[in-house]
Order: C-alpha cells, then structure tokens, then sequence
C-alpha cells in the first residue's frame, strides 16, 4: 500500500521537496531526494567573425551578463548570461560565444558589427556573427526518490492515461534543512515511469519529464548543497566565492529573500556594513542585505530591487543610517559601469543616491 500525503502546510514543511500543482497548490507528493535537479543548460552557440579583443579579451568564463551591441545603433543590445568562450577555431580570426540568450534573443537576420561587453568593460569588437544551432540532446529525466504521494497523486497513477499523468504546470518546492521555504522550480512536465522505491515499502520513484525544465547549473551545485542545509549563521560566507559562484549565491538570496515575511525595524535604525569583500556587482547587493538583514540577508538584487526595499517590508525603516567601512573597495571596482548599450555610467555612486532617495543616511569610512 502507498503511504498517503495529507495536502497541509505541514506535511509540506517536513520534506527538503514538494512536488505541487501550480493554480491551487495541491501537494503531489514529498520526497528528500530529487535527480537531475543540477545539469547543463541548453545554452546558445555564436560565432564571432573578424573578433577584435579589446584590453584583456575573453578567455573560459567571460560573464554573468554579458552584452552584444550593434555598433550601427540599428537594433537594440541583446543578452547572453553566464556566457563562456570556447575559444578561437583553429585557422581562424573568429571568437566563439556560448550563454544563456534572454527572451528575444538576438534580432533576426542582423549581420552587422558589434562590440561586446560585460557590464564593466567592453571586450572586443567582430565584423558580423552566427548563431550555431545546437545538436539536439534528450533532456535528462527528473527523479523524485522515495516520494510519498498524496491521494491525488495515486488516483492519476492508477487511471495511468495520457491526460491523467500530464502535471500540466507544476512547481517544485524546495525547503532547506530547518524546514524552512528555501526556492522553488517551475516545471510543465508528464510523469514518465514510476516504481517502488528503496527508500521504504510505501515509496516511490516518480520519473518526470525533463523536456521543458531548466536545471541548476553544475557550477552552483556547491552552493545550493550549501543552502540547502539551512542559512549561513555567519556574514561573509560568500566572500571567497568568485563572481560567477556569488552571482549563484545572490540569485539564493534573492529567491529566498522573496519569500519570507519581514519584521520592518523602526526607524532611526544604525546599520553596519562590511565592505571588505565588495568587489563586483554581486558582493555589493550580498553585503548590503547582510547589513540590514543579517548572515544570508536579502536586500536588494540590482538598483530597482534596492529601491523596492527601501520603501519597506524587507526589514527596513526610513529614516535610517549606514555606516559602510571599508567603501574603498567598492568605489575601486564599482566605479566604472556600462548600461546594456554601452554608455558609462558611475554604480557606486549611483547606490549612495538610491540609498539616500529611501532616507538611509550613508557615511563612508
């Protein structure tokens, strides 16, 4: 006989992972192990034509975000994320580009010039490019091990038709180690296969498919791992990491921080912030949450999230203040930023005026 969830916040709360119906939040099920949760992204392929590097060019790991700009201003900048270089094709004067393509991509049948850049400093420059289409992969399965299903669950098992295993839209919850609401994942998926599971006698393997379901990259897995046992008890656990690991790190933070109810403090509030470790775009939005929130706080993502917070309900009361140490490093590496098309703008100072738009009253040490 298959064990039976209870469709209740606390039958949710007691497992690392709920599989739920995403319109009414029915509970499929709960397990404490999910394969094929991290993997590779199905990521866009461009070749760089003519590739002219400027300053220190490009080599493995380029940048988070990272921008392709007509340089004849005849369409807009488009994005590649976490975009990595797989170097120059032997007898040739291309780059080669792969990244994650926001939702437009790039404009269809351009061919003109463009530079690159990665929101700090342009790159280099190519003549025209191409999108290389991908070979295509049969995406990896979803496992949930040793799930407990809910009634729901076991009626569509048993009636076992096409329509009744389609999940339609579905999420998966993933709480941490203290039971607390960690992320979660979207997933439009089918149930695949299914079996009893090792875990116990009343469990089972639920099989889904991962045909439309975007998996955590491999490079975050030690981050999540890191999450998933429960928050960091102590500020700067992220400061080692590097730009691309903290970006990981914050994107937690941030989903995290999203979903949690927030005690505002009252005003007039004094604020500490370590600023030793503020060296890149991530690191500022990691130490500024911390300040106001503590180990693991969250506080802002990017310049309109910052905003957001400031008006309250992220733990934040104006009029406050902020002492930030140490605002040398950040001015050092802050100082000089790009917007998408390429126009220098200034991010450290551009932080002390929103800051002081929300009434926090900085002072620099």
């Amino acid at each position: 006989m298959i064990s039976v969830v209870h469709e209740d916040e606390k039958a949710r709360g007691s497992a690392s992972y709920a599989l739920t119906e995403r319109e009414h939040g029915h509970v499929w099920g709960v397990c404490a192990e999910v394969e094929g949760l991290f993997g590779e992204c199905r990521r866009g392929t461009y070749e760089l034509f003519g590739w002219v590097p400027e300053g220190s060019g490009v080599s493995g790991w380029v940048g988070s975000r990272v921008w392709l700009v007509p340089e004849d201003e005849a369409c807009d900048a488009w994005l590649l994320e976490d975009a990595e270089s797989s170097g120059q094709p032997v007898g040739t004067d291309s780059r080669v580009l792969t990244g994650l393509d926001d939702y437009e991509g790039p404009p269809e049948g351009y061919r003109g010039r463009v530079r690159v850049h990665d929101g700090h400093r342009w790159l280099g420059s190519c003549r025209e490019f191409t999108r290389i289409m991908s070979p295509e992969q049969v995406p990896a399965p979803i496992v949930l091990r040793g799930l407990a299903p809910s009634d729901r669950l076991r009626a569509a098992l048993a009636k076992g038709t096409r329509r009744a295993l389609d999940l339609e839209e579905a999420a998966l919850e993933i709480r941490d180690g203290q039971g607390e609401m960690l992320t979660d994942r979207l997933l439009w998926t089918t149930i695949s296969a299914w079996r009893p599971s090792s875990c116990g006698a009343d469990l089972i393997d639920l099989e889904l498919d991962g045909g439309r379901f975007t998996p955590v990259p491999e490079y975050a897995r030690s981050i999540w791992e890191r999450w998933l046992a429960g928050p960091p008890a102590a500020v700067n656990t992220w400061a080692g990491l590097d730009t691309r690991r903290r970006g990981a790190w914050r994107d937690l933070v941030r989903e995290r921080g999203c979903r949690r109810s927030h005690r505002d403090r009252p005003a007039g509030h004094a604020y500490e912030l370590d600023g030793r470790y503020v060296t890149d775009e991530p690191a500022l939005y990691l130490a500024l949450g911390e300040a106001v929130n503590g180990p693991g706080g969250y506080f802002g993502g990017c310049l309109t999230a910052l905003d957001d917070c400031l008006r309250g309900t992220f733990g934040y009361t104006a009029p406050a203040t902020l002492l930030w140490r140490d605002a040398a490093t950040a001015r050092e590496h802050l100082s000089h930023a790009l917007t998408p098309d390429g126009q220098t703008y200034n991010l450290f100072t551009t932080v002390l005026e929103t800051l002081a738009e929300g009434g926090m009253d900085v002072t620099l040490a």
